[in-house]
């Protein structure tokens, strides 16, 4: 019998062999997260991060972060600056350490009792991921310094060291590098994560100074930040423009080798904003650590709760949802040996750290309540206002959603796909009928869901429950997507019962659709963020130009950017085709351009800075006009404007 086509072409000659940090640029995402302004930024904090794990052995108090005019990012540190001895392997340690994947002091116990990089390849990645790689180090009364281009080293080493450029009574780390733009979406930083990002690292590290300078614009930003009240200023300034009901509890301890950081407090809000890190490092998805305080925390509370006559023996306990509403906490811990889901580091997988926190939380909340009998009442009393409500809007939810089935509509409602299995199905969100009909008839049945809505969506972040659930577009949202809806203080949300690996917004490439767009994301934030945080939420991109030459193939625009390039290399005459909406394509264009998986572009929707998101949606689509004039005003040359 003769093999299949495919057997003859995979023999030893198809097994590639990826050497040093070339596997870095082949496959960017596996160490980054992405390629995307997210992962630019990455590459910033896993330098911060050394240079924090520095100061958390007790050799460094100041960081220093700049955004270059010429678009690269210096890091500086004044801590022990990297080894530069011969190395067993015959070269210099620092050329080992950015060269080489999984080579640094994290893994000797005895350099760092603690660390966020643990994988070792932070430095090495962010080599291999810049164009240009430029360091000083200032050690032992000398200087040395090397140089870098996509990974592979520029300096010649003398006998396998770097040769010394000076004398010094300095001490510390200096790099600067300038990402790579042939890896890279686009290479400009942004500014406001990386503050963010770095404000939180000086809350979780009281002794630590960063002095950030940004050089890029017409006047240098230069902020300094140092906050020697620690998690405690910082649940303050998470907390600055929302009403307390409780004071700040902080606590801490130690347990199994494992440092333990809490801090508390209950505001006027329904809904709970609890954040991890370890080892600075913050961790978006949680983990073991935040198990362990919210499963601690709940059980004493519930205990409490009876002791007082709260809970009746007939009453069920609370659950942790209705505990931990209003709660905003930063639970911070020192772990030896930490180990995350992924190189980015985005979830805690220690069990010890469960347990860890689970012993310090029990012992010392309980020996702040024991003290505090007026928080601890405040605590239960919110516990127990959501249980009734979260009772009461069960009911009120059962009789709105039943009313509408997940079905085929003949009144335009939602077109489903033939398919059951979830993870090839997706479903396209689509403003307005004439769109709607278009993306019905271009779409392919098999795997593609239709759900026109009619107009802008309700804002959430202004409405009550009740007004939420009686609209009808978004009721049409959540029985289509099957996995129920969570209100914050109650969670009926089941991501495994989502019907739709992709969820994606289709909405015309104008103010008005970004509009639409950004309330689609609120409601999807405030209600069921895992289809965010778990992936499945995504925006459609459709072009806004069609360029038709006298001569030639047509080609289709998405942006202004991509028509000044087609004009810039366009020489004859060409027709230029301007779609104003997703209805003024016809099914085969909008297949083409929006709908066939193979040639379509689509933006995933990521949240990188939980704190911020939660912010900025309060800030954008809140009740408070001021601060959004204010920020509308700030941020007025960022705009994109359809003239």
């Amino acid at each position: 019998m003769s093999p299949k086509k495919g057997f003859e072409e995979y023999n030893e000659s198809s097994i590639t062999v990826l050497e040093g940090l070339e596997a870095v640029r082949v496959r960017p995402g596996m160490y980054i997260g992405s390629v995307s302004t997210k992962g630019l930024n990455h590459l910033i904090y896993e330098i911060v991060d050394n240079s924090v794990d520095e100061h958390l052995a007790g050799f460094c108090d100041t960081i220093k972060v700049t955004l270059e005019k010429d678009g690269s990012c210096t890091v500086s540190d004044n801590g022990r600056g990297i080894p530069v001895g011969r190395h067993e392997k015959g070269i210099s340690a620092e050329r080992l350490v950015l060269t080489t994947l999984h080579a640094g002091g994290k893994f000797d116990n005895n350099a760092y009792k603690t660390s966020g990089g643990l994988h070792g390849v932070g430095s090495s990645v962010v080599n291999a991921l810049s164009s240009r790689f430029d360091i000083t180090i200032k050690r032992e009364g000398n200087i040395y310094k090397d140089s870098y281009e996509k990974g592979e080293p520029r300096v010649e080493l003398v006998d396998g060291l770097l040769p010394s450029q000076g004398k010094t009574r300095d001490h510390g780390t200096t790099i600067n590098f300038l990402p790579d733009d042939t890896i890279f979406d686009r290479t400009r930083f942004k500014e406001d994560e990386v503050k963010s990002r770095l404000h939180e690292t000086a809350y979780l590290n009281p002794g630590l100074t960063i002095e950030y300078s940004d050089l890029r614009g017409e006047e240098p930003e230069n902020i300094s930040f140092h906050e020697p009240e620690g998690i405690v200023g910082f649940l303050k300034d998470l907390n600055k423009m929302k009403e307390p009901v409780t004071e700040i509890v902080s606590i801490s301890g130690e347990s199994d080798g494992i440092q333990v950081e809490i801090a508390f407090q209950y505001v006027n809000e329904f809904h709970e904003n609890v954040l991890g890190f370890c080892n600075n490092i913050y961790n978006s998805e949680g983990g073991t650590h935040l198990t362990g305080f919210k499963t601690q925390f709940t059980t004493v509370i519930n205990s409490y709760a009876r002791q007082l006559g709260n809970l009746k023996d007939k009453d069920a306990n609370f659950s942790g949802t209705e505990v931990r509403n209003g709660m905003t906490a930063v639970v911070s811990i020192k772990h030896p040996a930490p180990t995350f889901e992924g190189q980015t580091k985005t979830k805690l997988d220690n069990q010890d750290a469960s347990k860890a926190v689970a012993k310090v939380t029990g012992d010392e909340v309980v020996r702040y309540f024991d003290r505090h009998l007026d928080v601890l009442k405040a605590v239960i009393e919110s516990a127990d206002k959501a249980a009734k409500i979260r009772k009461a809007e069960e009911k009120a939810r059962t009789n709105l959603l039943s009313k509408q089935k997940f079905s085929f509509d003949s009144n335009g409602k939602l077109a489903n796909c033939i398919s059951k299995e979830a993870d090839k199905c997706e479903i396209f969100i689509v403003e307005g009928d004439s769109a709607g009909g278009s993306a019905k008839t271009a779409r392919d049945r098999m795997f593609q869901a239709i759900l026109p809505i009619r107009g802008k969506i309700l804002n959430v972040e202004k409405a009550s429950i009740n007004k939420i659930l009686e609209n009808a577009e978004i009721k049409s949202m959540i029985n289509a997507f099957g996995c129920g809806f969570s209100e914050g203080y109650g969670n009926d949300f089941d991501i495994s019962k989502l019907r739709y690996n992709k969820i994606i917004i289709m909405a015309d490439a104008d103010v008005d659709g970004a509009h639409i767009s950004t309330l689609l994301l609120t409601l999807f934030y405030r209600f069921m963020p895992d289809l965010i945080f778990e992936g499945h939420v995504y925006i459609a991109m459709p072009p806004l130009y069609k360029a038709m030459p006298s001569k030639g193939q047509e080609e289709y625009l998405y942006d202004d950017k991509a028509l000044e390039k087609y004009r810039a290399k366009q020489k004859g005459p060409f027709t230029l085709q301007r779609y104003k909406g997703l209805g003024e394509m016809d099914p085969d264009q909008l297949w083409e351009t929006t709908l066939d998986p193979s040639r379509r572009r689509l933006k995933l929707v990521e949240i990188e800075d939980a704190r911020m998101a939660s912010e900025t949606t309060e800030l954008l689509m809140g009740n408070d006009v001021p601060p959004r004039k204010t920020f509308i005003y700030e941020h007025a040359n960022d705009a994109n404007l359809d003239i």
